[in-house]
């Protein structure tokens, strides 16, 4: 199959993409108040810890005193603090302030003062570049094979104006030399001299989209066994999708942008030079994936219709509502467009999944988080917004062998996980899974059947190890090469954070003094620190509260209720610390729909929130790790009911307006 230019119209489907960006801010106020039964869950967040949920946090006790006068604590802060001349005196959560500077600098616990959570690194930064930027560990074998999202791109007349609006980006210096790039700099030239962009013919070419796929110019696309000289084609073999040319996807997907320097496309994405490790937050991932032919291949991430869950899965819409309907007994090819029409509705539906969001958990939920920053890893543990992973390596080996290539859950391993996060709804999911694929002609086994990237003789993978939601270094039994690991690892640790923005000194160090005072018995104030570690419990009523680090009241209006199912493990896979997960419960609302199946009991810790680094905030379309508030300002402001997640407000206006500086102008590098 050669990919080439089609006459077919650009359907529904991708229309979206023109309007991707009204989406950013889209979320739910829906309570889902039954709750979900038992289903399964995979990952954490994809894009992990890194990610900036926006700041916050009184400290629970009062500033610490500095050298003379205690500083007294202001709007939520606490008590005052009991520094006396020549003496500094912590709170009761904080470090001990700074010489000359009112507050703490962080809580003073022992997870905010030692790595608990070191991985492996040391390794080559080169080879891990190439690894972020164009890996797949056999991904292909989904992402063209199985979903044909390049062959959807060809269908539906993608762009490369239609792909910008999308967020995709690309590299300028992966485009050769030559007439295409001498054609793009004119055309983009116009445009910003005032032409009209839709009469520009390069950008307004499918041809051109695959031009630059194939030349491994589009971030997080990766082009596989292309011949040369470049054709402008991709040619597949659809016997097997091995032997010929094909797309995967990598890291750099979610996490790179470019500079901007040639063309930035307004709440899109941008052609420059690629930065590797901040968020894409205008990246349309389920419009993206919508136009792929076989969108249903996505099946397990979404919010599913299951039986074992009584029906009652939660998606952003509330409970029971906007599911994706179950395949039947007998489903078939015949059945397979009226699943996919479902699918692309779901994908499409900027509520169920908004610009800038991933869902990365198969656990029948529809939870897309926001899609978090991967530079400075070195600095974030543990990894996932619910703090299910304790190691880079271990979060970085789920998105390959379970997110980037869902047919690897029907593995054995995949099994075992799904049985152990979910019971009989996670084994109803893996079935589900497996009747969609027989429809679509995706055979089990074979050179060119599924699994793709979980297969025994795959260079770089290993498979048959132990599997099983105690098994984070290889949850689903498949895992990564270490070697390759160690040195994506070492890549990430050394990507910079963007400079922040420092316009106003003054402003920056008068937010600075309040942050301290109240925001500091979560966060530190110098983020070249790393994250003070483990789980900011929702709230006193969850499940292993205890186990947690004190911390302030994440969310006060949490209320799990009854359980609506146990997780026993089996006698093979229990510790002496851990005999189960703890039960399924979901609270009204939708902050905590991605930690109803996916937690951190696995590691002994309370559903809650992993504390974010506070990097890169200036880029930010939405906060919290649910994208339910729309700016700093709104986060912080105590117009927001005080039962509200992250409820940390800062009364005084001007007070706000400062620290919301301070927290834009951090970067990492560390603080005077």
């Amino acid at each position: 199959m050669i990919l080439s230019k089609q006459s077919s119209p650009f359907i529904s489907a991708a229309m979206l993409l023109v309007t991707c960006a009204a989406a950013v801010n889209a979320c739910s106020s829906s309570d889902d108040t039954t709750g979900t039964g038992g289903s399964a869950g995979i990952g954490g967040n994809h894009a992990g810890a890194a990610g900036a949920s926006g700041a916050g946090g009184r400290s629970s006790g009062g500033a610490a005193g500095t050298s003379g006068a205690g500083s007294a604590g202001r709007a939520n802060g606490g008590g005052a603090g009991a520094g006396v001349a020549g003496n500094e005196s912590a709170g009761a959560s904080g470090e001990a302030g700074a010489p000359g500077l009112p507050g703490v600098s962080g809580p003073s616990d022992d997870s905010a003062t030692t790595n608990h959570f070191v991985h492996p690194s040391g390794g080559s930064k080169t080879n891990g570049q190439t690894i972020f930027r164009f890996e797949t560990f056999g991904n292909e074998g989904f992402w063209t094979r199985t979903l044909e999202l390049p062959q959807g791109i060809i269908a539906n007349a993608v762009t490369p104006l239609m792909a910008l609006k999308a967020g995709l980006s690309v590299d300028i210096d992966s485009i050769p030399t030559g007439d295409l790039k001498t054609e793009l700099a004119k055309e983009i030239t116009a445009i910003k001299g005032g032409a009209d962009a839709t009469t520009q013919t390069a950008l307004n070419s499918v041809d051109t989209t695959v031009a630059l796929i194939e030349m491994n110019a589009v971030l997080g696309l990766s082009a596989r066994n292309i011949t040369t000289p470049l054709d402008g084609k991709i040619t597949i073999n659809t016997t097997d999708v091995y032997a010929g040319e094909s797309v995967g996807v990598t890291c750099a997907l979610c996490h790179s942008i470019t500079d901007g320097s040639v063309f930035s496309m307004p709440s899109g994405g941008s052609i420059g030079k690629r930065v590797d490790g901040p968020t894409n937050h205008f990246l349309n991932v389920g419009a993206a994936v919508a136009l792929a032919n076989h969108s249903a291949a996505f099946y397990p991430t979404l919010a599913l219709d299951l039986v074992a869950n009584n029906h009652q899965s939660v998606s952003r819409k509330g409970v029971g509502v906007g599911l994706i309907p179950a395949p039947s007994a007998t489903f078939s090819a015949a059945d397979l467009p009226a699943l996919e029409s479902a699918v692309d509705a779901y994908l499409n539906d900027p509520t169920l999944y908004p610009v800038g969001m991933f869902d990365d958990a198969i656990d029948g939920n529809g939870a897309p988080m926001h899609i978090t920053p991967f530079f400075r890893t070195d600095l974030a543990a543990p990894w996932g917004s619910d703090g299910s992973i304790a190691f880079l390596q271990d979060f970085n080996n789920t998105v390959y062998t379970a997110l980037l290539d869902p047919t690897d859950i029907t593995t054995p391993g995949g099994k075992t996980f799904l049985s152990d996060r979910g019971g009989a709804a996670g084994l109803e999911i893996e079935a589900n899974y497996e009747k969609i694929l027989a429809a679509i002609g995706v055979p089990a086994g074979g050179e060119n059947g599924y699994p793709f990237v979980g297969r025994a003789a795959r260079t770089g993978i290993t498979t048959g190890l132990p599997a099983g939601a105690l098994h984070e270094e290889a949850f689903i039994g498949i895992q990564i090469d270490q070697t390759m690991a160690k040195d994506l690892n070492t890549y990430t640790d050394s990507l910079a954070a963007p400079a922040g923005v420092k316009t106003d000194t003054a402003g920056i160090a008068s937010g600075r003094i309040v942050f301290r005072e109240q925001c500091t018995g979560c966060h530190n104030d110098d983020q070249s620190k790393f994250v003070p570690q483990n789980i900011v419990p929702f709230n006193s009523t969850v499940d292993l509260f205890s186990a947690a680090p004190t911390r302030p009241t994440l969310w006060p209006a949490y209320n799990g209720g009854a359980a609506l199912a146990t997780r026993p493990l089996a006698a093979s896979e229990i510790t002496a610390s851990i005999t189960a997960l703890v039960p399924v419960k979901n609270s009204p609302g939708i902050f905590d729909d991605k930690l109803i199946i996916t937690e951190a009991s696995n590691r002994g810790q309370p559903r809650g929130d992993a504390l974010p680094l506070l990097l890169d905030l200036a880029r930010k379309t939405a906060f919290l790790h649910d994208n339910s508030v729309a700016t700093l300002d709104a986060l912080l402001n105590p117009t927001r009911a005080a039962s509200d997640p992250h409820p940390f407000f800062i009364a005084d206006a001007t007070d706000r307006a400062n620290v919301i500086k301070f927290l834009n102008s951090l970067d990492d590098q560390p603080l005077d």
